[in-house]
């Protein structure tokens, strides 16, 4: 088995795993049952588990940010790409084996313990921030509304994960919309 094909093996499995169980219940004797990598073959590619913990980070964030931005951009209208988001976090929510936000659970995890882990989560958190502030730029909102609305979107996740529920995005969504409807129509910006 070639390196890739490895690696992609052992980070399929590391994310069943550690989405599904939690990272720190998780062995590297479990990704390599669940992987068919052998433990000398997984610690090449990943010479500890923080490493692989990293790599399944970085390869969820742009899968994730990836699904959100096809959702969006079907939306033709700048201010209904804004709350398109919510839409998208109420899909999420439904889908089988949902278990919460993968940084927020691994930096609850891990944070304390792993700059490498906390950098991470950071990252993504902060990405998915900044691109919240390029939709509400473009509706011609407020900048500020960004910053709401990430809070909206990231007590969405903890209170649909806790709640066992989809019913948070669709809450948020609709405290979205008061505050996109509340900032009013700029002539010309649709």
């Amino acid at each position: 088995m070639d390196s890739a094909v490895a690696r992609e093996r052992a980070l399929d499995a590391a994310e069943t795993l550690f989405y599904g169980r939690g990272i720190q219940s998780v062995g590297m004797d479990d990704i390599r049952g669940a992987s068919g990598v052998s433990l000398k073959r997984l610690y090449q590619l990943f010479p500890a588990k923080e490493h692989l913990v990293v790599a399944y980070l970085e390869r969820r964030d742009l899968r994730w940010r990836q699904r959100l931005a096809e959702h969006v951009a079907g939306h033709g209208d700048a201010r209904e790409r804004v709350l398109a988001v919510f839409d998208w976090l109420d899909r999420w929510f439904r889908e089988p084996g949902f278990r919460g936000c993968a940084w927020i659970n691994s930096y609850g995890e891990l944070g304390a313990t792993s700059e490498r882990v906390a950098g991470q989560v950071r990252g993504h958190k902060r990405a998915f921030r900044e691109y919240l502030t390029g939709l509400v730029g473009d509706a011609g909102l407020p900048a500020e509304l960004a910053g709401h609305l990430h809070l909206l979107a990231e007590g969405a996740m903890v209170a649909a994960a806790v709640e066992q529920s989809p019913e948070p995005a669709l809450r948020a969504g609709r405290a979205a919309r008061t505050l996109v409807d509340s900032c009013g129509r700029r002539p010309g910006i649709d």
